[in-house]
């Protein structure tokens, strides 16, 4: 009786095993529903901004060219100045000693230049006759040669006595506004030192020092657009800009690089006032897919990728170009019109099928 009891008890044991087996792997085999998209690559571009201020496209700066004590300073920082007017002057009695003796000289080698034309007119004179020979007539073509000779030098000398006199007035080279003043009456100041920065009139330019890391990019060779807007901090009308020069070199005590923007048209904004520049990197085609799509794979970033064929998901790993507060974009590693699973994401695994709107039946 009990070995027949103990019989029933393993064949209604089997019957249930062999009643839920089928049920189970039925259930392995349901798809799982998932919410998916199908990617598309979209222009993208990032806006960048930074502060930089208002410079004068060329500047001047000025300075004497002969060494000498400041006796006159005829303008200063601000002041508005036209091209040829004094702005200071040194000490020039050196100078105008200098010119005298020059003169001086000059009208001694002009008086010998006379004297020897005479001597070589009167000797000519002589020659034709019969009366000189050959020989003084020679000679005193000869000393008229020197005399000349030594009146273009003395006529040199001259020159350059007047220009270096010339040069203890220091004057500005165009129509501007000082910008900077490195120099006092009283001061000794030494050839090519400087005294004055002059802005000139004329275009104007923007110039920024941006951190190094808004050229560097994010490994894609990304560059600034060309058409850039300028915007006074003080507030007033934006102006347009145009990149004119990106230096190649970084400030390696600021990390940073110096860019002038080309202002289009006459800026009303005056030197040395402050703006804020707004420019968009070159557009770049990527594929934006919200948070809940990222996965992980082996700490990398990843996706869920639908085979429309099979319905089957696979992991696959992807480069992020950048996060956003509710997306991220992909760099690389899909390609336009592939299946990602945007919900659901958590319970599936690799090889799974899985049924999504849209799928084929």
């Amino acid at each position: 009786m009990q070995r027949l009891r103990t019989i029933l008890l393993v064949a209604c044991s089997c019957a249930s095993l062999a009643a839920c087996a089928p049920a189970e792997e039925a259930g392995d085999k349901a798809p799982r529903h998932v919410e998916t998209v199908t990617v598309r690559a979209t222009p993208w571009s990032e806006k960048v901004s930074s502060t930089g201020e208002i410079n004068a496209r060329v500047q001047s700066e000025l300075s004497f060219r002969i060494s000498g004590r400041i006796i006159e300073r005829l303008a200063d920082v601000g002041d508005r100045v036209a091209a040829g007017e004094v702005l200071a002057r040194i000490d020039s009695e050196e100078q105008q000693a200098d010119l005298q003796v020059a003169l001086a000289t000059l009208q001694s080698a002009e008086a010998q230049q006379t004297q020897a034309q005479q001597a070589f007119d009167r000797q000519q004179s002589l020659f034709t006759t019969g009366v000189s020979t050959r020989a003084a007539l020679d000679e005193a073509r000869e000393a008229l040669l020197r005399a000349d000779a030594t009146v273009d030098s003395a006529k040199a000398q001259v020159d350059t006595a007047r220009d270096t006199l010339a040069q203890t007035e220091l004057k500005a080279d165009a129509n501007g506004i000082i910008t900077a003043r490195n120099a006092e009456v009283g001061q000794v100041a030494q050839a090519a030192q400087l005294i004055f920065t002059l802005a000139q009139d004329g275009p104007r330019d923007a110039v920024f020092n941006a951190d190094e890391s808004l050229f560097l990019g994010l490994g894609l060779g990304r560059t600034i657009e060309d058409e850039v807007e300028v915007r006074p901090l003080s507030g007033g009308a934006p102006m347009k800009a145009m990149v004119r020069e990106i230096s190649p070199t970084i400030d390696t005590s600021t990390g940073t690089i110096r860019v002038k923007l080309a202002i289009e048209g006459d800026p009303q904004v005056s030197l040395g006032s402050p703006v804020v520049a707004t420019a968009r990197y070159t557009p770049v085609d990527t594929i934006e897919l919200p948070w809940s799509a990222i996965a992980s794979d082996g700490g990398r970033p990843a996706v869920w990728v639908v085979d429309p064929q099979t319905s089957k998901v696979s992991l696959r790993p992807v480069e992020i170009l950048v996060y956003g507060s509710e997306s991220f974009s992909v760099r690389s590693g899909l390609k336009p019109g592939e299946i990602v699973v945007t919900a659901g994401t958590k319970f599936i695994s690799d090889g799974d099928v899985v049924a999504y709107e849209g799928a084929a039946q």
